[in-house]
């Protein structure tokens, strides 16, 4: 780790309880640097209180900014917990993880970092997740598998679905206590001695890549609505994102006036799912989708799961416990942590992103330990509550802070609001639901292609002309990609249980590469760890032009 700069006490500011660090002058006398003239421009900073409509509005957009990961995390478990034909408990899954994500907020906001980062669901614990409903006793019965055999309200299909539930929740509840002792214990820091870019990057590439059969099945529905979805999220992220929008506004200097909005730069997701959702509507109500189950393009069209919207209640209460006792295993415990080393290390550049672009000073050690204790508290509490999925920092969210210029942890209070207000309301989830799965599909190609792509960019921070980080990054990479594939298509090869954690484990690519990439890189002669200093002192500033990039 790089040495920490001595604090010049402006970082009481920011994390404790009061104070502006944006009035406060500068103690030492530094040229000014690019980051410094752009926290001069902020309109609020992390510690000011913007007027209350204003909370509402730039809450709002957190909210729909990040709503894309949120909702994609229970309609992927939803294959492994055989509720692919039960909209309605899917709708009940995305309520609660609104309502633990707003929660989890709220947390970090005023307990935790104390800086505007958003918590939400994390695909770091799908993959294990994944891996351990994949395992042959969680296999899902064929008849889960044919939409006229499900009968939602029996017993049967109930106690198929939530006991892979409970096996979940009793992974992530245990699982999480290890990052709780990590966070309030400091030992983050030792962590980040050893794991540097070559650890990180097949980490995080191998989980987008490891979903390719979620995106595919998905897509493959209707590829003609799932690559619209695709060209249209493209369109709107990469070539009008400089496109202003007007929007009338008014103030007390100019009055009644417009200001120009980059919607393509901040929605692009939702718009791309919201005008193919349309389409699909339309081909619906014309009939041009066929009616035939067994036809190809039946399911994208709209009505399969129109009952969903009447069936859903208008106010839910998601509650601890509320799918039964969670049950533990060995092997999904393994496998869950795992996801939360992954998840640490990706959030402690979030913070630091996330100061840079809020107007804050670079978070001290005792901050950062804070907010990891904080996220795993938001894990056990995702455990408890039966999301099927634990919590983390948002990165599009942090990029967003850059976009709107508000750096004020008070609008993310707001959206921490905002999202327990639509875990409450139950129709909300049900829309949601309702989104014809092409149109998932092409989502995902887009979600898990730049997951894949974000951890291939953390070799920037490598000498990749080395042939040693090459080999490295090479063999972690592919033996990620082989060793979980052999091990699926045979299951029976591993039936011991200690064999079953093992099962689990290698079966997770993020583990696989994640294993050998640290392994190397700390064993294999060469430039092993003095670069990971340079790569952790640095990534706050660079994150910094990454985000400012998007």
């Amino acid at each position: 780790m790089a040495p920490e700069k001595e604090s010049n006490g402006l970082d009481n500011y920011t994390f404790a309880l009061e104070g502006r660090f944006c009035d406060l002058p500068d103690t030492e006398k530094e040229p000014a640097s690019s980051t410094d003239e752009y926290s001069n421009k902020l309109a609020y900073c992390v510690t000011d209180v913007p007027p209350w409509y204003l909370c509402i509005i730039l809450g709002i957009q957190h909210c729909l900014t990040a709503f894309g990961g949120i909702i994609a995390i229970p309609l992927i478990l939803s294959q492994g917990l055989c509720l692919q034909h039960d909209g309605l408990t899917q709708s009940h899954l995305i309520s609660t993880i609104f309502l633990v994500s707003g929660v989890c907020t709220l947390l970090q906001v005023v307990f935790g970092i104390r800086l505007p980062i958003l918590q939400g669901g994390t695909f770091t614990l799908l993959a294990p997740s994944m891996a351990l409903l994949s395992m042959p006793e969680w296999t899902c019965p064929a008849w889960t598998q044919n939409a006229s055999l499900v009968n939602t309200s029996s017993t049967d299909f109930i106690e198929v679905w939530q006991s892979r539930m409970r096996a979940l929740q009793g992974s992530i509840i245990v699982g999480s206590l290890f990052q709780v002792l990590v966070g309030f214990s400091g030992l983050i820091g030792l962590f980040m001695r050893f794991i540097g870019p070559l650890t990180i990057a097949p980490t995080i590439s191998l989980i987008g890549l490891s979903l390719f059969d979620s995106a595919g099945s998905s897509a493959g529905n209707h590829w003609g609505i799932s690559a619209m979805t695709t060209a249209l999220i493209i369109l709107f992220s990469q070539y009008l994102r400089h496109i202003p929008v007007p929007f009338p506004a008014y103030n007390k200097d100019k009055r009644l006036h417009t200001s120009p909005v980059y919607v393509f730069q901040i929605l692009p997701v939702l718009l791309g799912i919201t005008l193919s959702w349309t389409i699909c509507y339309i081909l619906t109500v014309y009939n041009v989708l066929p009616a035939e189950p067994d036809k190809y393009g039946y399911l994208a069209r709209t009505d399969l799961k129109g009952d969903v919207m009447s069936q859903a209640p208008w106010l839910v209460f998601p509650y601890p416990g509320q799918w039964g006792r969670p049950t533990v295993s060995l092997a999904g415990v393994i496998g869950i942590l795992a996801g939360v080393i992954s998840s640490m290390i990706e959030s402690v550049g979030d913070y630091h992103a996330c100061a840079r672009l809020s107007g804050a000073p670079p978070p001290p050690k005792h901050a950062i330990n804070r907010g990891i204790g904080i996220e795993g508290i938001g894990c056990l509490l995702a455990g408890a509550w039966g999301t099927g999925n634990g919590t983390t920092s948002y990165s599009e969210n942090v990029g967003a802070l850059g976009i709107t210029k508000v750096g004020s942890r008070m609008v993310i209070v707001a959206s921490g609001v905002l999202m327990v207000v639509m875990g409450i309301f139950g129709k909300v989830g049900a829309i949601f639901t309702t989104i014809p799965s092409p149109v998932i599909g092409g989502m995902f190609m887009v979600m898990f292609g730049v997951i894949s792509a974000a951890g291939v960019s953390n070799l920037q921070y490598a000498d990749m002309n080395s042939s040693r980080n090459i080999f490295i990054f090479g063999f972690s990479m592919f033996t990620g990609l082989v060793i979980p594939n052999w091990i699926l298509k045979n299951p029976k090869a591993i039936s011991t249980e200690l064999d079953q954690v093992l099962q689990v484990l290698l079966t997770t690519s993020m583990f696989v590469g994640g294993f050998f990439g640290f392994i190397l890189d700390n064993t294999v002669p060469g430039i092993a760890l003095c670069y990971c200093s340079i790569w952790w002192r640095g990534i706050n500033s660079i994150q910094f032009y990454l985000y400012r990039a998007k």
